[in-house]
């Protein structure tokens, strides 16, 4: 079983902008309504700890597994042996006007995943939220 959530945002500002947001992690409070905070290095091969409004009693720990600045990003988590995958890409397609189209979207799978799903709440409103939250940050500045 996979579950999947997605959001995307057409934002008025160059890829270096948005890239430049979705990397510094002590920023995200100051500009993401979804996020309580983020801790860590954002960047490949590095661990982050994201604390979420949905459960900000939970701390997700996430490897930074991908980064190709500023086009791509993968934030992944898991439990050994593939029993439970999460993996959250950001995607940053540059547009001729200047502007970025912006689309996240998260895959939860493996065999454990309709267990782990159960604690996990909804988050696609959360995921509509970030989108446009990034694009009036990435806008405004």
């Amino acid at each position: 079983m996979t579950t999947s959530y997605a959001s995307a945002s057409s934002i008025a500002a160059a890829p270096d902008r948005v890239w430049a947001l979705l990397t510094d992690a002590a920023a995200y409070p100051s500009w993401n309504p979804t996020v309580v905070s983020v801790e860590g290095t954002i960047a490949v091969g590095e661990k982050i700890r994201l604390v979420s409004t949905l459960d900000p009693k939970r701390t997700f720990k996430l490897a930074v597994a991908e980064a190709e600045a500023p086009r791509r990003m993968v934030w992944s988590s898991g439990m050994p042996l593939g029993l439970f995958t999460g993996r959250r890409t950001y995607t940053l397609t540059p547009r001729a006007d200047g502007g970025t189209d912006f689309a996240m979207e998260e895959r939860l799978s493996g065999p454990m995943a309709p267990l782990v799903t159960k604690a996990i709440p909804d988050m696609s409103e959360s995921f509509r939220e970030f989108a446009q939250a990034l694009k009036v940050a990435a806008e405004a500045g």
